[in-house]
């Protein structure tokens, strides 16, 4: 059986953009089925949609994202997330992870050192 996981918001992103590193993202984001999806992605994918293409295409990446099993903010999940030292949305998504004991994949910082996560750096570009 494979490994649960929860994609960060911004490895959707990437993943929808078609950037070159989507292909970073693409194994659990089409695993569906080890796929869990908390309902704070689909707000920030959505509303970053929204912003910069659009209500049709926001729609359509929200329905995309839905794609996993959805996890549902509750109570218990809003005091688990309160725990940990990462911004509201970042400690929601590593809540969710964690009570399905799921992997984080992720490119943010704020995840880095956590126990189940999948981090992948953003490249460092050197100019002259």
């Amino acid at each position: 059986m494979s490994e649960a996981k929860v994609v960060d918001s911004s490895g959707w992103l990437e993943y929808f953009a078609d950037t070159d590193r989507a292909v970073l993202f693409a194994p659990a984001i089409e695993d569906s089925a080890n796929l869990f999806v908390p309902v704070i992605s689909i707000y920030e994918v959505f509303r970053k949609v929204l912003r910069e293409r659009g209500e049709a295409d926001a729609v359509l990446a929200a329905s995309l994202v839905r794609v996993g099993h959805v996890i549902d903010l509750d109570a218990i999940l809003a005091l688990e997330a309160a725990r940990y030292p990462l911004p509201l949305a970042d400690s929601l998504i590593y809540a969710a992870a964690r009570r399905h004991g799921a992997t984080v994949w992720t490119q943010d910082e704020h995840f880095k050192d956590l126990p189940e996560v999948r981090f992948f750096p953003k490249r460092v570009v050197l100019t002259n």
